[in-house]
């Protein structure tokens, strides 16, 4: 044991370090917008496609350093994040020989003041490029040497853990954005490339101390911590240009969420979706929901003429959503093929989630089978509604998931469908669906349940329910239905007498 640990250090001592060279040799500093998908789910949009800004290479700076807030603003939030040094030129290379052009992979710190993002128009230019707003280091891993698909990187703010992830939560592959950004331009030796960073990023103030730090722990190998103060800067932004300006999305971007920003949190379908929520819908008919439902003014939350794979069986969780367009041969080339928004989407889709598929009720092709159907039931989702058709339907039906379809066909999807997008608002069976909206199904019917309505929603329709338990109860006793549906003040306080003596709970 001891040996190796002296190997391990002997190793991560002889590791080349950042330096003046390494920043002067840096022509080019390029940056991806979201790539984890921890940060993505966060910020609620999973991108199709990786996408790019970049940074100035002035920003560039050693470990140990300072960074100054700028006098007048207030949003200045850390990144850490993994950055990949270009070791040979790389042009039009392809996804597998991408790798092999980086060089070295180190820590970094993509660090930004939201209050001047506006300004940018998405650029990041004023935002992102402030002198000592890229701090990478301090040691530089052989690419050679790990695993790009099993690094860990961890962010602390003055000795706190705020990140920690790996790069197996990455949503498009270091090699994937080599090769992308490639396809544009020529990546010298010493480009450096900002991969993205996880959830968790957040506002520092002056006094604040970050630190990076970029692993790859089978390998025994890491950059050592990447660390900067930040400072309270004397100097501001002049009136001869844009000034500081702060929205509420802006403080909730920085800050990471509504609650970390000080504002209040929407409701969200998972927020609202408590097990005792959740309980009580699941309790009643969909039909009851319904009811309550139309009393708010809400008549169009039904997905109608589709078919069940399992009868009897009745599911509940939160949206995901995934939109087909009409196939044109020239998109499905470049949108149907590989690592679709279909296999994305399945490969997203979890526990407590339900997959709907936008597909214009179009029923001459196939836009589930049963390989996707089982990835989504091996990631736990609880089920699977489709307004298109469906191939293999005797094995979907097999299989524990359920699945809401609109009929049988044989066809793969490209005959009729372009699998476009995914975590958007798309239509169903006639409904509007978001995502995150509240899903319940039963053998009679799908509704959507917007989540702020929810808690109000379960209720009243337990109460419902048990009203109509007893009034069907009395109905089965020889009761007549005039006075008692609905109730007049005399049964009304039979019905009151019911539930205090135990019944209907």
């Amino acid at each position: 044991m001891s040996d190796g640990n002296n190997a391990r250090s002997t190793a991560q001592a002889t590791l080349q370090q950042v330096d003046a060279q390494t920043i002067n040799e840096a022509g080019k500093v390029l940056a991806v917008h979201l790539s984890y998908r921890s940060r993505a789910e966060q910020r609620g949009r999973i991108p199709a496609n990786p996408s790019y800004f970049m940074k100035a290479s002035s920003s560039l700076a050693l470990t140990g350093g300072t960074v100054e807030r700028p006098a007048g603003t207030e949003l200045l939030a850390f990144e850490g994040e993994v950055a990949l040094v270009i070791g040979t030129a790389a042009r039009r290379v392809s996804v597998e020989d991408a790798w092999g052009h980086v060089g070295f992979v180190t820590a970094s710190n993509d660090l930004g003041v939201y209050d001047i993002k506006y300004a940018d128009k998405g650029s990041n230019i004023r935002s992102k490029s402030g002198d000592g707003f890229t701090p990478f280091g301090p040691a530089l891993l052989p690419a050679a040497d790990i695993n790009p698909d099993a690094l860990r990187i961890r962010t602390w703010v003055n000795g706190e853990a705020v990140q920690d992830d790996t790069t197996a939560g990455l949503i498009f592959s270091f090699a994937q954005i080599v090769a992308d950004l490639s396809q544009l331009m020529t990546l010298q030796p010493g480009d450096v490339i900002l991969t993205g960073t996880p959830a968790g990023s957040s506002v520092i103030v002056p006094g604040d101390v970050v630190e990076v730090e970029v692993a790859d722990e089978a390998a025994g190998l890491s950059t050592g911590r990447l660390s900067t103060t930040v400072v309270q800067g004397e100097h501001g932004f002049a009136s001869f240009g844009d000034t500081p300006k702060i929205t509420d999305k802006d403080r909730i971007d920085a800050f990471g969420s509504e609650e970390a920003a000080g504002l209040a949190p929407a409701v969200t379908g998972k927020s609202a979706l408590t097990d005792d929520v959740k309980a009580k819908l699941l309790s009643v008919a969909t039909a009851t929901i319904s009811g309550a439902l139309r009393k708010r003014g809400l008549n169009n939350v039904s997905v109608d003429g589709l078919l069940a794979t399992k009868p009897g069986q009745k599911v509940i969780g939160t949206a995901r959503t995934l939109r087909y367009v009409p196939n044109r041969e020239d998109l499905f080339k470049s949108h149907g093929g590989g690592y679709n928004a279909q296999k994305r989407i399945i490969d997203a889709v979890g526990p407590g989630e339900i997959l709907v598929m936008e597909a214009r009720g179009e029923k001459g092709s196939g836009t589930l089978g049963d390989i996707l159907a089982m990835r989504a039931q091996v990631r736990g989702a609880e089920a699977i509604i489709t307004d298109g058709g469906v191939r293999d339907l005797s094995e979907v039906a097999a299989l524990d998931i359920p699945t809401f379809y609109n009929g049988a066909h044989p066809a793969v999807l490209g005959r009729k469908h372009v699998p476009w997008d995914y975590d958007v608002t798309i239509g169903c069976g006639g409904a509007t669906i978001q995502p995150g909206d509240i899903i319940i199904a039963d053998d009679n019917g799908i509704l959507v349940i917007p989540p702020a309505l929810a808690a109000e929603i379960a209720d009243e329709v337990v109460e419902q329910e048990r009203r109509d338990s007893f009034v069907f109860q009395m109905v089965k006793e020889g009761h007549k239905i005039d006075g008692l549906f609905p109730m007049n003040a005399d049964w009304l306080a039979k019905y009151q007498q019911w539930v205090a003596e135990g019944n209907g709970a």
